[in-house]
């Protein structure tokens, strides 16, 4: 056997062959041969005593190819070890015209994709922006306002009024088909609310959809289940057909209604229950600017890292190993995608190899307790009851071969790789309203 590697240092490929002769796989096949023998079962002979030469005959040149294969799948793997070639995806074979009944010698030839060497940028190259929210009257009157909502009491009037929700089909005016749901808020209505007070279920409100509005793309796709760039840019008249009215009165501020938001004896006054809603959106917030941060991070290190990819092959590998899946248009047409994951991976596992992160089965396990434990709010701190769900957790993370223990390890993994980042860039913070951020963090997604 023989292996030959021609490399493409600028196309980051190379053409790796495989020589065999009769030599090399001759006495893997006698032998399979034999054993073929011993088990085959043909008309007219007793088991183990078929002719070799028959079995060479009926089953020879299968057991070639079968033989063969193993024989180019365990070289080719060895050679790529011992050459410590870092590879993307897998090597593609080469179409050929391979005759196993007149040849003896056979070439074999695989298409590789290289990844190359890189450097991340300098420690603190990286500048990143964490955004400080600032609570604003409006962002806190929303979160009253969805309080009230769910724990108000809900009742089902005949004819609407101002603040009651309209939960209705909604379609432009010309659009074929019923439309699809929505809940339309009467107190976010700008322009014309008259046509939405005293509505019934069974009308039909016919409204410039923008106008009404005041053009909030915000305030539109909240409700409509539109893009904010599709609510943004909607004009014309649309039409809601009324199904229901909701109607939702305002909760009286007392310790029944802090021990339902919060649970038992959190806040017992009104200045404690407003300090508690202050203090949770602040977090809700905080943590979403730290998902944004990180999301940032990715991107500036996609961006800013010198990464050259073998363009060709990739695409030709995602072909493959998407077949039936893909077509070469739409690789095309997503190629910046499909590059920006793979240089994320890349990156991704140098962090993990060079900084020696690790997951152990006990963080997999906690983490998985953990998540598990949220599912069943106050009880959650139990540790007796932790304890009990141990063995089920253990159970779950082995099953379906074990997805849920590898979804699990992938996540800590990433998150560790992230941390580990953080610290190599810098993070400048920029105060912004909670309006603000919300526009920022819906422009990343």
């Amino acid at each position: 056997m023989n292996i030959t590697l021609d490399q493409n240092p600028e196309q980051l490929t190379a053409l790796l062959t495989v020589h065999l002769t009769e030599a090399d796989y001759a006495p893997e096949v006698d032998k399979q041969i034999k054993e073929y023998t011993k088990r085959a079962q043909i008309k007219g002979f007793r088991p183990g005593k078929v002719p070799s030469a028959l079995v060479r005959k009926m089953y020879g040149k299968g057991i070639l190819g079968e033989e063969v294969n193993k024989m180019l799948g365990k070289a080719v793997d060895g050679y790529v070890k011992e050459q410590k070639l870092r590879l993307l995806g897998e090597p593609l074979p080469v179409p050929s015209n391979v005759d196993f009944d007149t040849e003896k010698d056979f070439d074999f030839a695989f298409e590789l994709g290289l990844l190359p060497d890189f450097e991340l940028p300098a420690e603190g190259s990286v500048q990143l922006e964490r955004h400080q929210v600032s609570l604003d009257d409006a962002t806190l009157a929303e979160t009253y306002e969805q309080i009230e909502r769910q724990f108000g009491e809900s009742t089902n009037p005949d004819v609407s009024e101002h603040g009651d929700y309209l939960l209705g089909k909604l379609k432009k005016h010309d659009e074929e088909g019923e439309g699809h749901s929505v809940l339309l808020p009467t107190h976010k209505v700008q322009n014309d609310a008259e046509k939405f007070l005293s509505v019934k279920a069974g009308d039909a409100v016919v409204f410039d959809l923008a106008h009404a509005f005041a053009g909030d793309a915000s305030a539109i796709a909240n409700f409509s289940g539109l893009s904010k760039d599709e609510a943004a840019s909607a004009s014309g008249e649309y039409v809601l057909h009324v199904e229901k009215i909701n109607r939702t009165a305002t909760p009286e501020y007392n310790q029944e209604l802090f021990d339902k938001v919060f649970g038992p004896e959190t806040v017992s006054s009104r200045e404690e229950f407003d300090a508690k809603v202050r203090e949770i959106v602040r977090e809700n917030y905080s943590r979403e600017a730290e998902s944004l941060v990180n999301r940032q991070l990715i991107d500036k290190l996609v961006e800013e890292t010198p990464i050259q990819l073998p363009e060709e092959f990739f695409k030709k590998f995602l072909l493959k190993a998407n077949e039936g899946k893909l077509t070469t248009e739409q690789i095309e047409e997503h190629y910046d995608d499909y590059a920006r994951e793979l240089k994320w991976s890349m990156i991704r596992n140098k962090v993990v190899e060079e900084q020696g992160l690790k997951v152990s089965k006990e963080e997999i396990e906690e983490r998985a307790l953990d998540q598990l434990m949220s599912q069943f709010g106050g009880m959650a701190g139990g540790t007796d009851m932790r304890e009990a769900m141990r063995s089920y957790i253990t159970k779950q993370l082995r099953a379906d071969n074990g997805k849920q223990y590898v979804d699990t390890y992938e996540a800590i993994l990433a998150e560790k790789v992230v941390e580990n980042l953080r610290g190599k860039v810098v993070v400048n913070d920029i105060p912004v309203t909670a309006e603000e951020f919300r526009q920022r963090a819906a422009s990343k997604s």
